[in-house]
């Protein structure tokens, strides 16, 4: 699927040696890094959705660290020259990148193979309990995206 304008995959550099792997998720003079306001995890269980989200302040930086995600961002964004498109984003212990998610589009992932995925997310805003940061639509029939997996 095309990019989508704003969202930024930046493949990330595993280091192995003898002891194990190291390898960089995010540092402040990437050019992507804006601020630090949050760093929490989260996690999905194998075949479950967790879509629709949206944020009018809040921009993602994702690292899945455990399993496989596929991360799917919509842009509606009035004006956007990628307006109306999806992009899909498989990543994760096999392919280790960050995917960052500007705030304004929507986006959410579901968890590929059979073991649950640990996602990292490092926002650029903390969360807000009196006045959240949070759009939400149904993972199903909101937006012209089909979830199924698609063998081929």
């Amino acid at each position: 699927m095309p990019a989508i304008a704003g969202v930024i995959v930046k493949d990330l550099v595993v280091h192995p040696d003898a002891r194990g792997r190291l390898f960089e998720v995010l540092r402040r003079d990437d050019p992507h890094f804006t601020q630090f306001g949050q760093a929490y995890f989260t996690t999905t269980y194998a075949g479950v959705v967790k879509a629709w989200h949206r944020h009018q302040r809040q921009d993602d930086h994702f690292c899945c660290v455990v399993g496989m995600i596929k991360l799917v961002v919509h842009d509606d964004r009035p004006g956007s020259p990628t307006a109306g498109r999806f992009q899909e984003v498989c990543f994760g212990e096999h392919c280790p990148r960050l995917v960052v998610v500007p705030r304004g589009l929507w986006h959410g992932w579901t968890a590929l193979g059979e073991r649950e995925a640990m996602i990292l997310n490092l926002v650029s805003e903390p969360y807000d309990a009196a006045a959240p940061d949070e759009e939400r639509l149904p993972a199903h029939g909101a937006l012209p995206y089909d979830w199924s997996r698609r063998d081929g």
